[in-house]
């Protein structure tokens, strides 16, 4: 692929961190391209340095050393302004516990990132009714979280995370709380937004589901990437993933 098939690109990526007097590498230097519409799924143990590549790479976190590109952007140059902005406009967020404000219906969660971003809360609303149809929710529009379902709120938190037509969607363990039914019907529709719709999707996650709907899957152990494997590369059946080879 070209470089103009790069969404995202991380050179050389460090992050340390302070445990009172120790330092702590999270990540030791990571070198990873990502691919515009592909499906990403970064795996490994935990205090593998997942959740940090994960948040560098979505603009989350700046790296100690390196540098990390978005859509043609260098992270590492923009003031806090400008990553608010990128943050806001390019990469929608989908997280594990959901994040849903517990007050606001689902329609008026999922017209928050517009309201943020200065859409007109008509056009907010319209938008908000669609993403919510898209999703299967069209009869859920006034349910506050805490009157829907796991499955219902993640499907909330979906919609919201596409509310500003966003090139990259980071997912945080996005079936980590949900059952293996659920967890498999969220998956689909991942898979299937980011085909319809041309998405990139970034994925940190545990659940080897996950792998049938991936393009790539970034394996890192102790802060490095110690494989990088194709769809191809896999064997998925009655849920264990073998590595080809």
């Amino acid at each position: 692929m070209s470089s103009d098939d790069v969404i995202v690109s991380a050179r050389g990526v460090k992050r340390l961190y302070m445990m009172g007097s120790e330092e702590v590498w999270a990540l030791g230097g990571v070198d990873l391209d990502v691919y515009r519409g592909e499906y990403l799924s970064i795996m490994g143990p935990s205090g593998s340095g997942k959740s940090t590549l994960f948040n560098v790479v979505g603009g989350l976190d700046q790296p100690t050393e390196g540098d990390v590109m978005i859509d043609g952007a260098d992270v590492g140059r923009m003031d806090a302004m400008q990553v608010a902005y990128l943050r806001c406009r390019k990469i929608g967020y989908i997280f594990q516990t959901f994040n849903l404000i517990v007050v606001m219906t689902a329609l008026e969660n999922v017209m928050l990132p517009m309201t943020f971003a200065g859409i007109p809360d008509a056009e907010a609303e319209e938008k908000a009714h669609y993403l919510l149809d898209t999703v299967g929710l069209a009869d859920r529009y006034s349910h506050r979280p805490d009157e829907l379902s796991g499955g219902q709120q993640q499907r909330v938190a979906i919609a919201r995370a596409l509310a500003n037509d966003p090139k990259i969607i980071l997912a945080d363990e996005p079936t980590g709380n949900l059952d293996l039914h659920t967890g498999e019907e969220i998956i689909s529709m991942l898979e299937q937004l980011k085909n319809d719709l041309g998405v990139t999707i970034i994925s940190a996650t545990h659940d080897h589901k996950m792998l049938a709907a991936s393009n790539r899957v970034v394996y890192l152990t102790d802060g490095k990437i110690i494989d990088i494997k194709d769809r191809s590369e896999l064997e998925i059946s009655f849920g264990v993933i073998d590595h080809k080879g």
